[in-house]
C-alpha cells in the first residue's frame, strides 16, 4: 500500500455505510468495478489477508453502486483500498493492486 495517504479521511465508516458489521480489530474496504481486472486479482488478496488475521474483515463494494461514498471519500479509481481500524477510522488508502506484504504492514497500523 505504498501509495497511500495518512490522516486523509476523518470521517469514520460503519455498518450503516457498508452494509456489513465491521471487523472486530480491522476492516479492509475495497471499492471495485464490474470490469476491473486488477479488482478481482486485489479480491483475492485481501480475502487472503482477511483469512490469515483474526478480527480482520474484507467488505467490496460496487463503486457504482455506491456514488455517494465514493465522492465523499474521494475514490478516483478502481480498486481503492482503504484500512480501518476497529472504530471504523481510515487510517490507510491506496489505488491500484496492492501486494499482500503491504496490507498486512497497513493491518499492523490499524491494529496497533
Amino acid at each position: 500500500m505504498e501509495d497511500s495517504v495518512r490522516g486523509r479521511d476523518d470521517m469514520r465508516l460503519g455498518a450503516e455505510e457498508l452494509g456489513r458489521e465491521l471487523g472486530e480489530r480491522a476492516t479492509l474496504v475495497q471499492f471495485s468495478s464490474a470490469f476491473c481486472a486488477p479488482c478481482r486479482a486485489t479480491r483475492r488478496v485481501l480475502d487472503e489477508v482477511a483469512g490469515m488475521v483474526p478480527g480482520v474483515v474484507h467488505v467490496e463494494m460496487d463503486a457504482e453502486k455506491h456514488l455517494d461514498l465514493v465522492r465523499a471519500l474521494k475514490v478516483e479509481s478502481t480498486p481503492t483500498v482503504l484500512v480501518l481500524d476497529a472504530a471504523g477510522r481510515v487510517v490507510r488508502r491506496a489505488a491500484g493492486q496492492p501486494r499482500r506484504v503491504d496490507v498486512i504492514a497497513a493491518l499492523g497500523e490499524a491494529v496497533g
